[in-house]
């Protein structure tokens, strides 16, 4: 069959004729033959294959028209096209009947061929906009018509809800009807729906409030705007929020989140009030704030020794150094987006100049690729490296235009530019041009993308950069990111609050990228303040803040709590007896106890957040092992010196109380240990009671979370 070559067809007038990208791709999509699970995959299905979600629309022309011996298209007789037949299932086709002979896809497809299966392009797609963006319902089952209008490069308009696919992202919450396309929420909660269409996908937000009776929060406190809009989305949802807790409970969270680490207990008085900002500002200036953000910012930046001969070796004094350049600059309050720079241009001997380590952590340009956006812009570009990301904007030319600039390294001690460093991009065979991601092309002659790099990223009309620490500062403090997981930013993947992500960037940027700035900003809300006791009507609330969410301590933290509870401290690789956990120089460091605890692999990604007694052999070390057992009892700890110091019982259940939950014993807990501590005995006469009490303080749920 002698088929035409690409290009517009002279025959059919401009507004008639089938238009291959904007009218049959959304076909192929809107039926799924080019999803990941039919021909859409890496290597197609069945002897045919079409790039993902039409993301190559040239490629998937050639493969319909001319692949195969051009058999799939049958000019003469349209009817007889093996790309009617088989999604027909006129012929056998695995993914049986997708059209019907006489719907209007299968109209569009017989009137292309019966056109000459010409590669028309009549205009190029700029946007979709989709109505409603955002539907709060009236009750469960409220339906809502979908409508998704294209816009394209010469001014048309038009509605192209017939060619668009919709998902909703839970399908048991939500049902798409299909004549006309309606939504309806089939339960309470926030539903995102995405809209595709071509090239382009769009979310939908769809609101079903409770519809239980709720008390109003128009006269819930509202420090600051952060309480403005998580309150705004309650309101919406009419979800109940639970009380501030009280100033002991706070000075334990804050002083945990905030420094790592537990609070000296200070007996207040009923009618004595908490300075909670003079406690918080306390802390932020703080040498324990600096060691614990330290800490956290070298788990997201991988800092660690290692010299696997498989792997780019970091030295240890690299390592260390790295930390070191990096507690040094949050000591000085540098700014985050002058850090940011000066990692993404460093060069030089990585055990003389820290932030050159930041090169060693991965093994390849490709590998840099992935993890500087993950760090940097919250977004997984990984997807990119094979074909354009099928849920982002991101293309090939994106992921390997970065990678060519990050190409120009070596990857050894010293960090140095190598002008013949050249990353192939798999769709060319060619070496890739630098590329800023969703921008320009560099210049043919540049030697260095890097300063081009960070100067895009650090601008302040960077829509990644500030979005994406600041929702790691949300995580930190709240226990879940606005934006979740905090390293998979996309539209098709939006924050629970969007408002108020933006105005946590913009004032994170106009206050300089200054992290304690922020972090205060949370702080002090209302929202951060609440009790993670649910109350009636908010208790599946997972996402929207109506209570707190209760947070695993991270492994340090814990480690750093159990021997500051037992009074016996740990030894960590060859550093000094007493050193803490949390300031730590090089994640390698050896420790049992912090792998029990489940210290992250500074290998691979730190985002997942920890769970220090979750797989089943931390729990059995919890109860029997050496972490807690050989130390509860222990000559110099604690409560050993407590019974020598021939204190009663009760005094003794009281240190333990302050110490590890900054409280003391209610009623209830007094009445149960009496029944389990002889109260009118001496202590010494019941160490084996008291050991066990011990143990029940430091690995219980209070105690091993952030409550």
């Amino acid at each position: 069959m002698d088929t035409p070559p690409p290009g517009k067809s002279p025959e059919t007038n401009r507004d008639e004729a089938i238009d291959f990208k904007n009218d049959l791709i959304p076909i192929f999509t809107k039926l799924g033959c080019n999803a990941g699970k039919c021909h859409g995959s890496a290597i197609g299905r069945g002897g045919f294959r079409l790039s993902l979600y039409g993301g190559t629309p040239e490629a998937d022309y050639d493969e319909i028209v001319r692949k195969l011996g051009g058999r799939r298209v049958n000019l003469v007789d349209p009817a007889s096209s093996l790309i009617f037949l088989k999604p027909a299932e006129v012929v056998e086709h695995g993914g049986g009947a997708v059209l019907v002979d006489d719907d209007s896809n299968a109209d569009t497809l017989m009137k292309w061929i019966e056109q000459g299966a010409k590669f028309v392009e009549n205009r190029k797609l700029v946007r979709v906009e989709v109505a409603p963006k955002r539907f709060i319902a009236s009750g469960v089952a409220d339906e809502t018509p979908l409508k998704v209008v294209a816009h394209y490069d010469d001014g048309i308009t038009r509605d192209v809800t017939h060619l668009t696919k919709f998902v909703a992202e839970d399908a048991a919450a939500i049902r798409i009807g299909s004549n006309p396309i309606t939504a309806q929420g089939m339960r309470a909660g926030r539903h995102i729906i995405i809209a595709r269409y071509s090239t382009e996908v769009v979310p939908i937000e769809l609101i079903v409030p409770n519809f239980d009776p709720v008390s109003k929060l128009v006269s819930e406190p509202r420090p600051n705007f952060v309480d403005d809009e998580v309150l705004a989305s309650l309101n919406d949802l009419r979800l109940p929020v639970s009380p501030v807790i009280a100033d002991q409970a706070f000075k334990r969270r804050v002083s945990l989140d905030l420094m790592g680490q537990l609070p000296a207990y200070q007996r207040m008085s009923d009618s004595s009030r908490l300075d909670r900002e003079a406690v918080i500002d306390g802390i932020l200036a703080s040498e324990e704030f600096v060691e614990f953000y330290t800490l956290k910012f070298s788990k997201l930046l991988r800092i660690q020794s290692k010299g696997d001969k498989n792997t780019v070796p970091t030295d240890p004094q690299a390592a260390r150094g790295f930390h070191d350049w990096l507690a040094e600059q949050l000591r000085n309050r540098v700014g985050y987006d002058q850090i940011a720079r000066e990692i993404i241009t460093a060069s030089g001997d990585t055990t003389q100049y820290g932030p050159a380590t930041f090169y060693t952590a991965v093994e390849d340009a490709r590998l840099q690729t992935e993890f500087a956006t993950e760090v940097f812009m919250g977004s997984r570009m990984k997807c990119a490296n094979c074909h354009n990301h099928p849920l982002d904007q991101w293309t090939q030319d994106d992921f390997h235009g970065l990678a060519a600039i990050f190409s120009k390294l070596t990857r050894s001690k010293v960090i140095r530019l190598n002008p013949v460093g050249n990353n192939i991009h798999p769709a060319t065979g060619k070496a890739a041009l630098m590329k800023i991601p969703g921008g320009n092309f560099l210049p043919s002659d540049t030697k260095d993308g890097r300063g081009a790099l960070a100067e895009w990223l650090t601008d302040r009309k960077n829509p990644y950069f500030a979005k994406a620490i600041v929702n790691r500062l949300w995580k930190s403090l709240m226990g879940r990111g606005l934006v979740e997981p905090v390293d998979d930013f996309r539209a098709t993947n939006p924050a629970t609050h969007p408002v108020l992500l933006n105005r946590l960037a913009e004032d994170f940027v106009e206050h300089g990228y200054d992290i304690r700035h922020t972090l205060k900003v949370i702080a002090m809300s209302s929202s951060y303040s609440r009790s993670s006791i649910p109350v009636k009507g908010n208790e599946s609330d997972n996402r929207f803040y109506s209570h707190m969410v209760q947070k695993p301590l991270e492994p340090e933290v814990l480690a750093d709590a159990i021997s500051d509870v037992l009074g016996v401290s740990t030894r960590y690789g060859d550093e000094s007896l007493g050193t803490r956990a949390i300031a730590l120089r090089d994640g390698a460091i050896q420790s049992d106890s912090l792998d029990v605890l489940g210290r992250c692999d500074r290998t691979n990604s730190c985002e997942v957040a920890p769970a220090p007694i979750g797989p089943l052999a931390q729990k059995l070390h919890l109860f029997n092992g050496d972490l807690l057992n050989e130390r509860i009892g222990a000559t110099n700890g604690r409560l050993q010196k407590l019974i020598q110091a021939q204190k009663t019982p009760t005094e003794i259940v009281n240190v333990f109380y302050e110490s590890a939950l900054n409280r003391q014993p209610n009623d209830n807990e007094i009445d149960a240990l009496t029944r389990w501590i002889d109260l009118a005995k001496p202590a010494a006469q019941q160490r084996a009671a008291l050991e066990d009490f011990v143990w029940s303080i430091v690995t219980c749920k209070e105690f091993v979370t952030n409550h």
